[in-house]
């Protein structure tokens, strides 16, 4: 399942960090073939947002996106190709100090396996990539495709959008928000505030 032809690389992960003063971890590139984790982080950032995370080629995979999953199929949500971070991050939550990179709060908001609907090489390197998850809140079929024309936050990055497929784990309208009906941390259950507040 794990593409090969975008390798995984923590190189520009590991430049734009000092880790004498971020509580990030480090982190090295894992098995290629491994365990096909997923994670959602939200963090409280420059710009709030939640960072899709999938396991590919021994790191994560990573995608800022704004307004955060939906399970609404209509609702289609812009999501942001940034660097790839090592596995070790799907266990972050804490607060990265000021004047670091991406200072704020993150919060692990969801957590657990997804698995590719069809050929995961092809489908990324196309910028259409199906899968399934099962998460603690994510559950069913998802798409990310990627966009044609348009920068995104930084410049060279990718926009993609991250969809929700029709099936029994699509909602419609204010109940596909699942991120504003389901706050809190899977990790530890705390709220923002307290992550911010316990200074971790």
């Amino acid at each position: 399942m794990t593409p090969k032809n975008d390798s995984g690389s923590l190189e520009k992960y590991h430049e734009k960090r000092n880790f004498s003063h971020t509580p990030e971890p480090f982190g090295e590139k894992g098995a290629e073939e491994g365990r096909g984790i997923f994670v959602v982080q939200k963090h409280a950032a420059r710009q709030l947002h939640y960072d899709f995370r999938l396991e590919m080629d021994g790191v994560l995979k990573s995608w800022a996106v704004p307004k955060g999953p939906s399970l609404d199929p209509a609702s289609r949500r812009l999501a942001v190709h940034v660097e790839d971070h090592p596995l070790e991050y799907a266990d972050f939550e804490g607060t990265i100090p000021e004047g670091e990179y991406g200072a704020g709060t993150v919060m692990v908001w969801d957590r657990g396996y997804w698995e590719p609907v069809g050929d995961a090489d092809e489908g990324y390197a196309k910028g259409n990539l199906k899968f399934s998850l099962r998460g603690e809140r994510l559950h069913g079929s998802w798409a990310l495709v990627r966009m044609k024309g348009r920068a995104g936050w930084e410049q060279g990055k990718e926009n993609w959008l991250l969809i929700k497929e029709r099936d029994g784990e699509a909602r419609a309208g204010a109940e596909g928000e699942i991120v504003l009906r389901m706050p809190g941390s899977v990790l530890t259950g705390r709220s923002m505030e307290e992550i911010e507040a316990a200074g971790d």
